[in-house]
């Protein structure tokens, strides 16, 4: 067994590698900005908490120390955390150097470095960072989440109008069969590369249109979908087909099904 630094281990994804890592008798190490309350959702007994910024750097060596491997799921959509999305990276992946940690793993988002989208040119520039990175690392590349479409949906549905965008098609999966790709990745010892990428995709590509219709269904919801162009980068990307891999599905989890399990907060 293996102890185990999680980055960001209070997010979406970084909740999950905790639990299964727990689940497979690692020890558990989570970095996070705010420690969590026993008790909360985001807590899971038996991990232990520590408070730090990768921004700044501080809280970082106290959480890599004796670690075997650090799984970064650290999130930057917004603001500073985007801004120095990549230069944090660098100062995880240089503590865990500093503490003798071997290997450090990374999730980013399938073809990042082919958008212009300001998030995931954060990401493509952390990748960057890892691959040149001293340690032995590892990214993993997924699709976009589950809860993404089913984000973007609620928030039309306050008008009864669920928004979607033309020409769109998703490989969503969830952030528990991400987290498995990124605890398999971290426990890998047959790679001889000094880094790898491996990319992940949900197992089934529905039209947005689909992806809609389904959750109305599961959160017996009524309206009407409202199909429209989305403009930029992000629509460029979309209608270019870059979110898909049809030949990398690795994950279990439909839509449906996640929606299912999720009913009563729909």
């Amino acid at each position: 067994m293996a102890v185990v630094c999680v980055a960001g281990g209070t997010g979406q994804v970084g909740c999950e590698v905790v639990r299964l890592a727990l689940g497979q008798g690692h020890a558990v190490n989570v970095l996070s900005r705010h420690v969590p309350p026993a008790g909360s959702a985001k807590h899971h007994d038996g991990a232990t908490y520590f408070a730090g910024d990768v921004t700044t750097g501080v809280g970082l060596a106290a959480a890599v120390a004796g670690a075997d491997v650090v799984i970064d799921c650290l999130e930057g959509q917004f603001g500073k955390a985007k801004k120095h999305f990549a230069d944090g990276g660098a100062r995880l992946l240089e503590a865990a150097r500093q503490a003798g940690v071997p290997k450090a793993v990374a999730v980013s988002i399938i073809n990042c470095d082919r958008s212009t989208y300001s998030f995931y040119v954060s990401k493509a520039e952390k990748e960057r960072v890892y691959a040149d990175s001293a340690l032995e690392t590892a990214v993993v590349r997924a699709t976009q989440f589950h809860s993404l479409v089913a984000m973007v949906f609620a928030a039309g549905a306050r008008l009864r109008l669920i928004p979607v965008f033309k020409g769109a098609r998703f490989q969503t999966i969830s952030p528990q069969d991400v987290a498995r790709a990124l605890l398999e990745a971290a426990t890998d010892s047959s790679s001889a590369d000094s880094h790898s990428v491996r990319t992940v995709g949900g197992p089934e590509i529905l039209s947005m249109r689909d992806l809609a219709s389904i959750w109305m269904s599961v959160a017996q919801v009524r309206g009407r979908i409202v199909e429209f162009p989305l403009p930029g980068s992000m629509g460029r990307y979309l209608r270019a087909g870059l979110n898909l891999v049809p030949g990398e599905k690795y994950g279990t989890e439909t839509f449906v099904s996640w929606l299912e399990k999720r009913r009563e907060t729909l």
